[in-house]
């Protein structure tokens, strides 16, 4: 790595400056930077060597070291100097065009032909509905229109669904949490992977409910650990995200869901099948509702293939009869979903503009992670083409938390892994999501910063601010 070449105009600069030397030389580095004086990996001189060359006392160049770390334009590491990092532009988190990467939001596609069509559509609905029905308590789980909208999007994934099976509910965690306290009571188990949907443990913790974990493997969570639970401890059910899994980005294979599926069914344990990114990738195996359908609750819903705001979700339950008992937990807790959504829902679904919308969210969904893939190429990051999150197992000198931590600093933030955990014992990763209000841009400049920051990472201490 080369070494600075000089800092003659280091000294007349401090000389000629009325603010304090440290905060000088710390300017300095980073001007040198921007002019290209100084490059990313160059080593500068050691606390000694510059103290004697600037004529200034060691404890002031310590300093001026300290600050420029700080700024996160330099690297110190014992026996290997102190060495260039580059500038780092930082980027305002929420509330601001920052590199928010912690909600997993599907990217918003810069397609300007489309978001007038939603316009359109939207406006078109309100012009001719009748506001004051939209405004009245309604059936809960939808009109019939709703219900008929729900079992037409729901058709490719389960052909031949009807609607008196199908309710449709304010989002898929208010399913989830009329499911759980309707099959399991407090002090009663549910599994459910050994990293998972991070408000299933809220929504468990709240009901007094308690998760067994599964372990997660290359295919999917553990059937042999799903039996000895069967057989040991009698859970309610068995909760599943199995397709591009949040946080692991797995899709279980169908070779996984059988032997699921037939645990289940010799032991007779619901299945909840939360499958909110099942129309995202264009080839995944079958839902688990195909396998054991007297079985299994399938949820899915719109925060992921349109938007979060779209507060709508489908439940398709195992039979008519419990799907209405399950209106009935649904009602407990929600009251109904907003006629004024479930409209909006229903027209988007049935005049094909929400297939344009996930198209639109796959294809950039695939962009992005082409950009994650070019930039994370030397990490062992787990990710799938259509999806717009990773998962990113750490193998460097950072800790999970110090990681997390230092990308926060730069203005990048990303979920460590203990948010997802249902075992205690979680793996050194984060998970990174790359959609949301991001523009590409923006989404590849913040990899740019986690890449080098992965590359060059900072003495572990130097998180601390």
């Amino acid at each position: 790595m080369p070494a600075i070449k000089s800092t003659a105009h280091w000294r007349r600069r401090i000389a000629a400056s009325d603010q304090p030397a440290y905060r000088s030389i710390a300017d300095l580095i980073a001007e040198d930077l921007r002019s290209g004086r100084l490059a990313p990996r160059d080593r500068l001189p050691t606390l000694r060597e510059l103290a004697e060359d600037l004529q200034l006392n060691y404890t002031t160049v310590a300093r001026a070291y300290a600050e420029a770390r700080k700024r996160g334009l330099i690297d110190s590491r014992p026996g290997m100097g102190t060495h260039v990092r580059g500038l780092r532009p930082t980027l305002p988190l929420r509330g601001g065009s920052g590199a928010e990467m912690t909600m997993n939001l599907p990217p918003e596609p810069d397609d300007p032909a489309l978001l007038a069509r939603l316009h359109d559509s939207a406006a078109e609905l309100m012009a001719r509905a009748d506001l004051y029905g939209l405004l009245r308590y309604q059936d809960f789980g939808g009109s019939a229109a709703d219900r008929e909208a729900g079992a037409f999007w729901l058709r490719p994934l389960l052909p031949g669904v009807q609607a008196a099976r199908v309710l449709v509910c304010p989002g898929i965690h208010s399913a989830l949490a009329a499911l759980i306290s309707q099959l399991a009571r407090p002090g009663e188990t549910i599994c459910a992977e050994s990293l998972t949907y991070p408000g299933l443990k809220a929504i468990a913790t709240q009901l007094g409910v308690q998760l067994h974990p599964l372990t997660l493997d290359d295919e999917g969570p553990c059937a042999a650990e799903f039996e000895q639970a069967c057989r040991t401890l009698e859970p309610k059910a068995l909760y599943l995200n199995p397709t591009l899994q949040n946080p692991t980005t797995l899709t279980t294979t169908r070779a996984r869901r059988e032997a699921l599926a037939d645990v289940a069914l010799r032991y007779s344990v619901p299945i909840i099948e939360d499958d909110a990114y099942a129309l995202l990738p264009r080839n995944a195996p079958s839902p688990l509702a195909l396998l054991a359908p007297d079985l299994t609750y399938y949820v899915t819903g719109f925060s992921k293939c349109l938007g979060a705001g779209l507060r709508s979700a489908y439940v398709c339950a195992p039979n008519e009869r419990l799907a209405q008992r399950l209106a009935g937990a649904l009602r407990a807790i929600t009251v109904m979903s907003s006629p004024l959504t479930n409209a909006l829902t229903t027209r988007w679904v049935t005049d094909g503009t929400a297939w344009a919308m996930l198209e639109a969210i796959r294809s950039e969904s695939e962009a992005r992670q082409a950009l994650a893939a070019r930039h994370l190429a030397e990490h062992r990051v787990l990710a799938q083409p259509e999806g717009f999150h990773l998962w990113l197992p750490l193998a460097s000198s950072w800790s999970v938390v110090e990681f997390a931590s230092y990308l926060r600093t730069q203005g990048v933030a990303v979920v460590a892994s203990a948010a997802f955990a249902t075992d205690a014992d979680p793996p050194d990763a984060v998970r990174i999501c790359l959609g949301g209000p991001l523009s590409r841009a923006d989404c590849e400049h913040a990899l740019r910063l986690i890449a080098d920051t992965l590359e060059h990472p900072q003495h572990p201490h130097a998180t601390v601010m």
